[in-house]
């Protein structure tokens, strides 16, 4: 099978705020790149954000945009969650909603992760899904 005809890795991003959107530029500026080296294409296919004006500058048209971040992780088309939002409260019931869905999950969240962190490995091992 050809990379071209593998199944691409479909990302749900949560958060579009600086790291988000830098997170979004980085995917998307480098997809070529990223493929190369993943084996296949990673892509970042919906957007989460409060703002939906800002999320919706930021992507164009190229993905499905919403204020809603529980349906994000509960949308059976995406493979990883990236959970940039912060903080340890709606950011744990997201992440814990993404593992419950099956998704793996990457954050940079530190706070989240002290504070959550035993909660949300032991679910991930449960799900047989990996947090990074």
């Amino acid at each position: 099978m050809s990379k071209a005809n593998m199944k691409p890795i479909n990302v749900g991003l949560l958060g579009v705020g600086t790291v988000g959107g830098g997170t979004w530029t980085v995917l998307t500026r480098n997809a070529e790149e990223i493929t190369r080296r993943a084996g296949r294409p990673i892509r970042i296919t919906a957007v989460a954000d409060r703002d939906l004006a800002r999320a919706k500058a930021l992507t164009g048209d190229q993905v499905k945009v919403t204020d809603d971040a529980f349906a994000l992780v509960r949308d059976p088309d995406i493979d990883i969650v990236v959970e940039l939002i912060g903080g340890y409260t709606v950011a744990r019931d997201l992440v814990m909603a993404a593992i419950d869905n099956g998704k793996h999950v990457v954050t940079a969240n530190k706070a989240l992760l002290a504070v959550h962190g035993n909660e949300i490995f032991a679910a991930a091992q449960k799900k047989g899904v990996m947090v990074a």
